[in-house]
């Protein structure tokens, strides 16, 4: 139930990732709700998922979960630059990712 907990928590991570952006410095509401929603229930997610997995672990799966979905998103749908090399260093974050669920 952990690793449920930290993948979600990793995805409410992208999900408040991209409302911040979206609120433009707080100044727009909508996206400034669900950033602050998002947020703590990422956080909050995050914590039960670290009562069973070692921060360490658990800390960078969640983080780097975040950082590809984010990007990802900033990519496909917010107008960011693709390249090669950016793509190829996001595989490189998504097999760390899979390293360390597969050494815990």
């Amino acid at each position: 139930m952990a690793w449920i907990f930290l993948v979600v928590s990793g995805l409410l991570e992208t999900a408040w990732a991209t409302a911040l952006a979206m609120s433009k410095g707080f100044t727009r509401p909508a996206p400034t709700i669900v950033f602050v929603v998002t947020l703590v229930l990422s956080m909050g997610g995050l914590a039960l998922a670290l009562r069973t997995i070692p921060v360490g672990t658990g800390y960078a799966i969640w983080v780097g979960i975040g950082a590809v979905g984010t990007a990802v998103i900033g990519m496909t749908w917010l107008g960011e630059g693709v390249s090669v090399a950016k793509v190829l260093c996001l595989m490189v974050i998504v097999g760390g990712i899979v390293g360390l669920k597969l050494l815990h």
